[in-house]
């Protein structure tokens, strides 16, 4: 499994980098929406993206649209992984095509099982 890490924290990338890990999956690793189309392109499959919501550049849900108006990537589940955690934005992010949202902070226990959910593969 291949997962894209999209967040501007070098040390969040790399915690939820550690949770996929013990799942068995390969990250690649993007520090803003922009970046993470970029590296997209160069990606043959990614299996899931665990995607921030607030970053410069471009941000979590601008990238979540761009990537559902790409027939290549429209498929491919989303987590969501942010310190926004109010209804309406939870909502946006599933109304955007968001497969999963977690909010900061979690445990890695709650992190795996929603990368889990979201790849249909429960836990």
């Amino acid at each position: 499994m291949k997962f894209l890490v999209v967040d501007d924290s070098l040390v969040m990338r790399r915690i939820v980098g550690s949770a996929a890990a013990v799942l068995g999956a390969e990250c690649v690793e993007a520090p803003d929406g922009a970046q993470a189309l970029l590296r997209l392109q160069m990606e043959e499959r990614v299996d899931l993206v665990c995607l921030d919501w607030n970053m410069p550049v471009m941000g979590g849900l601008d990238f979540l649209k761009a990537l559902r108006a790409d027939a290549r990537w429209k498929t491919v589940p989303v987590l969501m992984i942010t310190t926004e955690g109010s209804r309406d934005s939870i909502l946006a992010a599933l109304k955007a095509g968001a497969t999963g949202y977690l909010t900061k902070p979690f445990n890695q226990q709650d992190l795996q099982a929603k990368m889990m959910d979201c790849l249909g593969l429960g836990f």
